[in-house]
């Protein structure tokens, strides 16, 4: 039996109007007769498990409870950005921050790790806020400092 997507099976069904024959059934066990009622907890339940979707759910439970998990201050200048390969990448408001928050990543990474998120984190990534790029234009020359080059 092959799994369904179904959100793909959504849009296409609101696309040509049409859905699909009754002879794939949704990936779901059934547990009394067919047509029966169930649950929408277990029908979720049992979605999540089959398409692998615990990591993802985990990862967005970290970033809605961010704020609950490092505290308010913290919260209020590091914004998790990204989490790849176990590493959670947090954009910061200044360097100053980025410098504080690697300084006590240890401590950070253990909270996170202890939080029932779910989120499996090893490492924890800190990035100062994003400055204007000066390469501007199609035609740029490598490694110059762009228009402050000419500056005294």
């Amino acid at each position: 039996m092959s799994k369904r997507d179904l959100a793909l099976d959504l849009f296409k069904s609101f696309k040509s109007g049409v859905t699909r024959s009754i002879n794939k059934p949704a990936p779901t066990k059934n547990v009394g007769k067919p047509g029966d009622p169930e649950l929408i907890g277990e029908l979720l339940t049992n979605m999540i498990e089959d398409r692998e979707w615990n990591s993802g759910l985990a990862e967005g439970n970290l970033f809605i409870t961010w704020s609950t998990i490092v505290g308010e201050e913290i919260a209020q200048h590091a914004t998790p950005i990204s989490v790849l390969d176990s590493t959670l990448t947090v954009q910061t408001s200044s360097t100053a921050w980025a410098t504080q928050l690697t300084l006590v990543s240890e401590n950070l990474l253990t909270t996170i790790q202890n939080h029932p998120s779910g989120a499996t984190i090893q490492k924890l990534r800190f990035i100062g806020p994003q400055a204007p790029t000066w390469k501007k234009g199609l035609r740029t020359i490598k490694n110059a400092r762009g228009p402050r080059d000419t500056y005294g």
